[in-house]
């Protein structure tokens, strides 16, 4: 694997460097990894221009398979260890405040749309009273991790994780209280088709309530666009706006579409413990491999970038169907 010499990139392997055993092979693994990384970066020219145009959103070549892919292997180890079991910006806190915003309350029934291990409809168990919820994701690992978690907390008799597209899932229409999603729709190609699942299995008067990473107000430039959906292996994504259209389309009333105004200071967060005390942990999950933490240090970099030029955001959605 190639690593671009990026600021990050170059104090990640600086920092093995001085922590390595002082072994001649130790020495010489990193320097080689520091090489390659300068020797990756690509001219100055072509990094692209910022188009008057429109940015396309949406990848080709990236689907269902790449997805499970990533939660399935080491990134998906990755993405725990730094952010928990509520892989998604804010953790609890964010969890809390969804909500509290879309009157999630006790004796509610729900569905979790990409739901991953479970964590979100433990929160909802747990902390909000919900009766039942049951979640939905394509990926078996991590349904079978989420199971196994709900046995060990006792409530697997109120959570049921299936195994299924969530686009096309096998419930039944208009009988859930509200649906739910955290950070995880971006991930999913067809955002109408998704939406257009919620409004069905949600009944009349529910909510609809997520959080997704979207296009910031400041624009992505059509390499930026490129490069943040192949490393994250999002096939599309939407900005506020658009998600506010599609909710509106299939007959909801939108009653909250915003920045929560998280996303850059988390992923500093994230890289900060990284790089201050998890480094030993990441580099476990990846056999140890110079190369790639660079790189994983690259790529978080460019997403803290993004975060802080308003490129890239954190946004809420609470919306009732009518």
């Amino acid at each position: 694997m190639a690593v671009p010499n990026t600021r990050a990139g170059r104090r990640i392997a600086g920092r093995l460097e001085q922590r390595a055993t002082p072994g001649a092979a130790a020495r010489t693994g990193v320097a080689a990894a520091r090489r390659r990384a300068r020797a990756a970066i690509p001219p100055a020219g072509l990094r692209g221009k910022r188009s008057e145009e429109k940015v396309s959103k949406r990848i080709e070549g990236i689907g269902l398979a790449d997805v499970r892919a990533v939660y399935e292997g080491v990134e998906g180890d990755l993405w725990e260890l730094v952010m928990g079991q509520q892989i998604h910006i804010g953790g609890f806190l964010s969890s809390m405040d969804l909500a509290d915003r879309a009157g999630i309350s006790a004796g509610q029934r729900g569905v979790d749309l990409c739901c991953c291990n479970g964590a979100g409809a433990r929160f909802l168990v747990r902390f909000r009273g919900v009766a039942r919820v049951v979640g939905v994701d394509a990926t078996r690992k991590v349904l079978e991790r989420g199971r196994e978690r709900n046995r060990a907390e006792g409530l697997d008799d109120r959570i049921e994780l299936i195994e299924a597209d969530a686009c096309w899932t096998p419930l039944p229409d208009a009988q859930a209280d509200f649906v739910w999603g955290e950070d995880a729709w971006c991930y999913v190609a067809d955002k109408e088709r998704l939406i257009g699942e919620a409004a069905r299995l949600v009944r009349p008067g529910g909510t609809i309530a997520f959080t997704d990473w979207v296009e910031g107000p400041a624009g992505l430039r059509e390499d930026e666009a490129v490069r943040l959906l192949r490393f994250m292996k999002f096939p599309s994504i939407e900005d506020i706006q658009g998600y506010r259209r599609l909710l509106e389309d299939h007959g909801c009333q939108v009653i909250d579409a915003s920045d929560t105004g998280r996303f850059a200071g988390y992923i500093d967060l994230y890289r900060e413990m990284v790089d201050k005390q998890l480094m030993y942990d990441a580099l476990r999950i990846l056999d140890y491999d110079l190369e790639k933490m660079a790189a994983m240090a690259t790529d978080f970099e460019f997403l803290a970038q993004l975060g802080h030029q308003g490129k890239l955001v954190q946004a809420r959605f609470v919306a009732r169907k009518r």
